[in-house]
């Protein structure tokens, strides 16, 4: 169950959701995060916490990685090895970008230089190594990690579930409405949100997926999340 501050939000918002679309997440078993863990970004950020809501697009595409919050991979365990990212960052293109940029902006990292050599000679002692320490502060600086679809089936499938959890969404955005938490927007499915939904009374940070290379040396990037200290213990 989503924190008790988030229950009759959740509530309205889920009976918003077209009635087909809920049989589907009530009866079927097809999909993941199961029910157990698609709303797992309500239970442990209350809502007097949210400061900041950073959309991803939908849930990773392997259950052993989707475990209900937006960009958290739950495959991956550590974050770094004694040649710099661990193997699993590496081959997680997203998030070894995001902690690049992170690096950088700790000044642990000149931005011409991100190499795994690099890397490995930064101090690591006061740095997190886990992608639960890595949620657990993204949360403390009161970021909501929640995807514009909260599960995932098949790629072909993506955008009909994003487009299902649209009223979700509205709903949870009007309800959010004088909080004002600012919305962080990853990526064209994300961004997309300004066309489905009514984001006009919100202020929004849009930034490309850090999928792109280019996301290590974003300069609203590096300022939005640098004062957060996300690597630091």
């Amino acid at each position: 169950m989503p924190h008790h501050s988030w229950q009759e939000i959740i509530e309205g918002a889920y009976a918003a959701l077209d009635e087909a679309y809920r049989a589907f997440l009530e009866e079927d078993n097809g999909y993941f995060p199961n029910k157990a863990n698609y709303f797992n970004a309500f239970k442990t950020l209350p809502r007097n916490k949210v400061r900041y809501i950073l959309f991803g697009q939908d849930p990773y595409p392997r259950e052993e990685s989707a475990g209900g919050y937006a960009f958290i991979d739950e495959k991956v365990k550590r974050l770094f090895s004694e040649s710099g990212l661990s193997k699993e960052v590496n081959r997680a293109t997203s998030l070894r970008n995001f902690i690049k940029m992170a690096l950088v902006a700790r000044g642990d990292l000149d931005v011409q230089d991100t190499s795994q050599k690099a890397i490995a000679s930064v101090d690591k002692s006061m740095l997190i190594d886990s992608m639960l320490e890595l949620r657990h502060n993204f949360e403390k600086n009161g970021v909501l990690l929640l995807n514009t679809a909260l599960v995932f089936t098949d790629k072909r499938s993506s955008s009909k579930h994003i487009k299902a959890w649209q009223p979700f969404m509205q709903y949870l955005l009007n309800a959010l409405r004088e909080d004002a938490p600012t919305l962080i927007l990853f990526g064209t499915h994300a961004k997309a949100l300004r066309k489905s939904l009514n984001l006009a009374d919100f202020e929004t940070t849009e930034l490309e997926h850090p999928y792109n290379h280019t996301f290590i040396s974003n300069e609203k990037a590096l300022k939005l999340f640098g004062p957060m200290k996300l690597l630091e213990k």
